[in-house]
């Protein structure tokens, strides 16, 4: 592997914006999105769903150049956990398999990650843009090194192209120890985010790291436009 060092320099700049949360930012009224009866309801007929509209509305802006999540809390379980995962994707974009993910966070390779609970977790939730921002106060040269493509298939950590920010690190193809040291510190200590059973955790994979959910049913889908569209992470599709 390369001098992570070695690279060629760059104009680094502060990604600002709703997307470059800090938990301290964030009071539990704008993590969660309370589901009701009503939707419970659209779920599961075959009428008229302004509910699910408005709330496909609501999760578009959000998951693509927002906070990056949203936990969406009171759905009963019902007898097939997934089914409300498959029709919130198929509204939200392309449905595409979740998998394979490696590592202790969720890496999948989507726009969107619709996780259901099923059973009480805990996760911990990063802004990556915030993690961006960390080190570009705390060590530029490590900051450009991130740039980088690397890894199998080979993609960078961090990407801000044509104004739209992305970032990707998976930690089983890419440990800490084959990344700067800086990065580790620059992660802090998250927005911890307890779920119960039924919660389903919406989340963009290149807006926020989350550590991994155990159990969770999963779905995704890719947006239009993706970024898996760019040049930095076609690999990834």
């Amino acid at each position: 592997m390369s001098d992570p060092l070695n690279v060629v320099p760059r104009r680094l700049v502060p990604i600002a914006g709703t997307l470059a949360w800090l938990p301290a930012d964030l009071p539990p009224s704008e993590q969660m999105i309370p589901l009701g009866a009503e939707h419970a309801a659209e779920l599961a007929g075959s009428g008229p769903t302004p509910r699910l509209d408005a709330l496909a509305e609501e999760l578009r802006p959000r998951l693509d150049h927002g906070r990056g999540f949203a936990l969406l809390r009171g759905l009963p379980m019902g007898e097939d956990p997934a089914a409300p995962l498959q029709t919130l994707t198929a509204r939200l974009g392309t449905p595409v398999p979740p998998g394979p993910s490696t590592g202790t966070r969720h890496v999948e390779a989507c726009d969107v990650l619709l996780l259901r609970a099923t059973a009480p977790a805990l996760t911990v939730l990063r802004a990556a843009a915030g993690v961006h921002n960390a080190l570009l106060r705390s060590d530029r040269a490590a900051l450009a090194a991130l740039y980088e493509a690397r890894g199998e298939p080979p993609v960078p950590v961090f990407c801000h192209d044509g104004g739209i920010f992305a970032a990707r690190w998976d930690d089983a193809v890419l440990p800490p120890d084959r990344l700067p040291s800086a990065l580790p510190e620059a992660l802090g200590e998250g927005l911890a985010l307890s779920l119960r059973t039924g919660d389903i955790l919406a989340l963009n994979p290149f807006l926020v790291w989350a550590d991994r959910v155990p159990g969770a049913i999963a779905a995704a889908c890719r947006a239009d436009p993706s970024r898996l569209d760019s040049a930095a992470f076609a690999g990834l599709a």
